[in-house]
């Protein structure tokens, strides 16, 4: 199974992709692991994108491209891969169609999980950290046992720059602006599945399994 994952910062994608990789045994590619490996191994597209990435610029997308082609040409990819954070445009959607006709593959499904504006703010804005010790916490959804108090060092609570509200409103307008476009190509294609990202981590997954289910028969 070839599939694309998509959500807003804040509706569990990194929770359902690791329960999705695990269960179906297919790898979870993100664009940031890709590039890692690209660089460390130094191929010739690994140093091609370093160079645009030490000079504060854009990796261009015959490069992208090429690192995913790369990476979709592995032995692990033969039963199905997990993409994530990847395409990011439009374009890019159809340079990995062009791709994939290439392998002889498609994308079965395009999955997005759908939370509304105003839940990913509470869920995004809730998070408190330890200066000293880095633990997380949640006010919400994983409260320490005193309030704004960490459990392992005792020290006050605080709240990140980019967890402020003003940041968090502006960070989930951008990445709205990049994905409608995406989805309404994906919803065109047929290939377009939505799933409630407002309901328990466990039930998120039931819904998921059970559009797998027909791939995986």
């Amino acid at each position: 199974m070839n599939l694309i994952l998509m959500g807003l910062p804040g509706a569990g994608k990194g929770t359902q992709a690791e329960r999705i990789v695990s269960d179906y045994d297919i790898p979870h590619i993100s664009t940031g692991d890709m590039f890692r490996a690209a660089i460390k191994n130094q191929t010739e597209l690994g140093v091609k994108a370093k160079s645009f990435m030490d000079a504060g610029e854009l990796v261009p997308d015959e490069v992208t491209i090429g690192i995913v082609r790369d990476r979709l040409s592995e032995s692990d990819c033969e039963k199905g891969f997990l993409l994530d954070g990847f395409p990011r445009t439009v374009p890019q959607a159809e340079a990995l169609e062009n791709l994939l006709d290439s392998l002889n593959k498609k994308i079965d499904y395009v999955i997005n999980i759908e939370v509304p504006e105003g839940i990913l703010m509470d869920r995004l804005t809730g998070r408190r950290v330890s200066p000293t010790s880095g633990k997380t916490y949640h006010v919400i959804f994983n409260p320490p046992k005193v309030e704004g108090v960490c459990d392992v060092d005792g020290k006050e609570l605080i709240q990140r720059d980019d967890d402020k509200p003003e940041t968090v409103k502006k960070r989930l307008e951008v990445n709205i602006q990049q994905a409608q476009p995406l989805i309404d190509f994906y919803s065109k294609q047929g290939s377009l599945r939505n799933i409630n990202g407002v309901q328990d981590i466990h039930d998120v997954f039931q819904d998921i399994k059970q559009l797998l289910e027909g791939l995986h028969a």
